[in-house]
């Protein structure tokens, strides 16, 4: 970003100033940025980092909205890697109202959008929340769900190691059911589980394709 831009100068010391626990100053220059927007992208920029400081749920998603109606009508590059953000932050400004299913609509549009960021952490993480959210819906897998836990309770770093990321990352699609599968056979064939483990594995199985 363009740090000679007001906008993009104010945000980046709002945020330094948020990082010093000075909130009130931080919504100040971000209300600053706001007022010095003079297109799409500069609005869509500073009301991001203003719903960040709304004190009320409504407010929240008002600002959220915002953001999203600015992205749109920018439509061009530089906002295409905001959209899984813009998604999952009215899905939380919507579950914090109540409204599960507007949530759930906006988690679904957070996963198709996720292409868009590019590979890292930063993307991992909002795959993993995502994902989080999407498991609340359709329940996963119980039994594979209780044997991490199991696994997790003796410290079994090598079974984890192969079945936490296509389970925390899974965002319901089939590519994603044939990685977690994939996984749990791997775990199946390549490890010999406690008894009560290896029943949980063979149920997971048994969940995850429907048998």
């Amino acid at each position: 970003m363009d740090l000679d831009d007001a906008v993009v100068r104010l945000c980046a010391e709002g945020m330094q100033a948020e990082a010093a626990g000075r909130n009130e100053d931080a919504h100040a220059l971000f209300r600053q940025a706001w007022d010095a927007a003079t297109d799409d992208y500069g609005a869509c920029v500073a009301a991001h980092y203003l719903a960040r400081h709304q004190t009320t749920p409504e407010d929240v998603l008002r600002w959220n909205q915002e953001c999203l109606e600015r992205a749109d009508r920018v439509g061009d590059e530089r906002v295409r890697g905001f959209y899984p953000s813009l998604h999952l932050n009215l899905a939380r400004a919507h579950e914090e109202l109540g409204d599960a299913d507007r949530a759930q609509e906006h988690y679904r549009q957070a996963a198709t959008r996720l292409p868009d960021v590019p590979a890292g952490p930063y993307r991992d993480g909002m795959r993993f929340t995502v994902a989080a959210a999407l498991r609340t819906t359709d329940g996963g897998s119980a039994a594979l769900t209780e044997l991490l836990g199991k696994l997790c309770e003796r410290k079994d770093f090598r079974a984890l190691g192969v079945l936490l990321p296509p389970y925390l990352g899974d965002l319901g699609t089939s590519d994603d059911r044939t990685a977690l599968l994939t996984a749990v056979q791997m775990v199946r064939l390549g490890q010999s589980l406690p008894d009560e483990e290896a029943a949980l594995l063979s149920r997971a199985m048994g969940e995850l394709t429907g048998a």
